[in-house]
């Protein structure tokens, strides 16, 4: 626990990352993969690029610094980031290199500002913090362990099969290459995906959702192909090069976006590619879920629409289940019905129709601009923000 005085001036310096906080941190990275490129494959090089990761540690920085005498504020985003590394298995090791690097970065940019007294302070508050997440993330692993088919990662799995979802979604299903059973997981947990590219220099790691379900005796993963971005690296090889019989490194199932036990009704509404962790979450709620469920699956058209034909026979199966498909851009062969699949965007009439009331519990997830109108448009008609759970793929942002 941190002394009195340090928890003072931690607080007081508050301010001062707010304002250097980005700057901080993109010198953190650039010291950090300088001094140890081994930890490239920690990190996602185009978030760097795009500066979404170093303005997310900046974030966090703030908070902790701002909330260090009242850390029970900032429970949700520790386990947030404590579920993210131990699907990349990150070592109590890795926390030493990072803190040399981050203390080196404050004092490079506050200069003279960053007086010994303050280094001091935060060397002792970083010191604090990262014994906090040292131990919570040893308990993760330790519980993953002792989980039916559980393992510390990373672990080698082969690619079983390889099917097209749509034209642009591919799913991979797993099994691990030693002959053991599966991991056990959650609807909506990921895996981290290590994959070596030749004439790259090192391993690339990528989160991948898991968009299926434990009776599958595998584990699959549906990646979408980035057409014409320079994104999408790990992604477009395992589109292009990975087949039946390969090996990957995978790390163990992780992420808190699951279900919550509830009584209410369930609606998942998925955007695009955000369709895989509720894919998950729909296949878990048809084998042992007793709540009604509305699948809300919106995509440009048909053609770029993955698993609407398994979801829709899945509904047929159980009274409880409910599916419907909306399409933005659709192709003149996608007819709106207004019953199973509609023309243009979701609306709160929609919803409102196919529940008979806006009571429910609701999990979202896809682009981040789609994520921030379903938001606003859910709490606009008067949803608790309670009842409103979703998903970023990469670097957490603001929905605000």
């Amino acid at each position: 626990m941190a002394s009195q005085k340090t928890i003072d001036i931690v607080k007081s310096t508050a301010s001062v990352l707010a304002v250097h906080g980005a700057t901080i941190t993109k010198v953190f990275y650039q010291l950090l993969l300088q001094n140890h490129p081994e930890l490239k494959n920690v990190f996602n090089m185009t978030h760097q690029a795009h500066g979404t990761q170093p303005q997310a540690l900046a974030n966090a920085i703030f908070a902790y610094a701002a909330n260090i005498d009242n850390l029970a504020v900032l429970s949700s985003a520790v386990e947030q980031i404590t579920q993210k590394h131990s699907s990349l298995s990150i070592t109590p090791a890795m926390y030493q290199l990072v803190g040399t690097n981050l203390l080196a970065a404050i004092k490079e940019v506050l200069q003279d500002a960053a007086t010994p007294e303050i280094m001091e302070a935060w060397t002792e508050a970083y010191n604090d913090l990262a014994t906090l997440f040292i131990n919570k993330e040893e308990q993760l692993y330790r519980a993953a362990e002792a989980k039916k088919g559980g393992f510390r990662g990373p672990k080698d799995f082969i690619v079983t099969k390889k099917e097209a979802e749509s034209n642009i979604i591919t799913s991979f299903y797993l099994r691990p290459a030693d002959g053991s059973v599966i991991p056990s997981f959650r609807g909506g947990q990921y895996v981290a995906v290590s994959i070596q590219i030749p004439d790259l220099e090192h391993l690339h790691t990528r989160n991948y959702s898991l968009s299926g379900c434990p009776t599958q005796n595998s584990l699959r993963i549906s990646v979408k192909k980035e057409i014409g971005s320079p994104n999408g690296i790990v992604s477009n090889y395992l589109h292009d090069h990975i087949v039946v019989g390969d090996i990957i490194k995978l790390g163990i199932p992780a992420g808190e976006f699951v279900l919550q036990e509830t009584q209410k009704p369930i609606v998942l509404i998925a955007g695009g590619v955000g369709i895989t962790p509720l894919m998950s979450m729909f296949m878990e709620q048809f084998h042992y879920g007793q709540n009604e469920v509305l699948f809300v699956q919106c995509a440009k058209n048909s053609a770029v629409h993955a698993f609407k034909d398994v979801s829709q026979k899945l509904a047929k199966q159980k009274d409880s289940l409910q599916v419907i498909s909306l399409y933005d851009e659709p192709l003149e062969t996608d007819e709106s019905d207004n019953i199973h699949q509609f023309s243009g965007l979701l609306s709160i009439d929609i919803l409102q129709e196919k529940l008979g009331h806006l009571d429910a519990e609701y999990y979202f997830c896809g682009p981040v601009g789609f994520m921030k109108s379903v938001k606003n448009m859910l709490e606009s008609a008067g949803v608790p923000s309670t009842q409103l759970h979703y998903e970023f793929f990469g670097p957490s942002e603001s929905l605000a």
